[in-house]
């Protein structure tokens, strides 16, 4: 008999509990944003190149719509008027291991434009079949997803 298996499989254990507290799932939001002429909000930040959809993470205590709510007001001054559609829920493994997307469509919605601050450098409407060349890969894929019915994947 092993005297040590025991305390070694609960150390093993606990290690991976306190992996969990130590950093546990992330889960973000994004919108993709639609107007009622085929165009769709893309995002540009502060600290990486290229064009993304707008969102970002949940706060702890928040719930997936309102985090999505305060994201689209804080980077491009949209303001929901009607409950956003949730495309997708994807694993987002570029960003961690842990980390996770919940991606809505947002058709019901009003703007107030805002200029750039510390994070957003531009927030703009393309036309959805002729995006900036540097938007980013998923955010292509997700437009594809939703314009055309291309498949939907389960990592972003």
């Amino acid at each position: 008999m092993d005297l040590l298996a025991v305390p070694r499989r609960l150390a093993a254990r606990l290690a991976t509990l306190a992996k969990g507290i130590r950093s546990p799932p992330r889960l973000g939001v994004r919108g993709l944003v639609l107007d009622g002429d085929g165009r769709v909000l893309l995002v540009r930040h502060t600290y990486v190149s290229g064009w993304y959809l707008p969102g970002g993470g949940v706060e702890a205590g928040e719930t997936a719509a309102a985090a999505l709510a305060r994201e689209l007001s804080e980077e491009s001054g949209v303001e929901l008027l009607g409950a956003p559609r949730l495309h997708g829920f994807f694993f987002n493994p570029k960003a961690s291991r842990r980390d996770y997307v919940a991606c809505y469509v947002v058709r019901d919605f009003r703007v107030t434009p805002i200029g750039p601050n510390f994070e957003i450098v531009d927030a703009r409407f393309f036309p959805a079949d002729a995006v900036p060349e540097d938007t980013s890969p998923a955010t292509r894929a997700r437009l594809a997803e939703v314009l055309t019915g291309a498949s939907v994947p389960d990592v972003w």
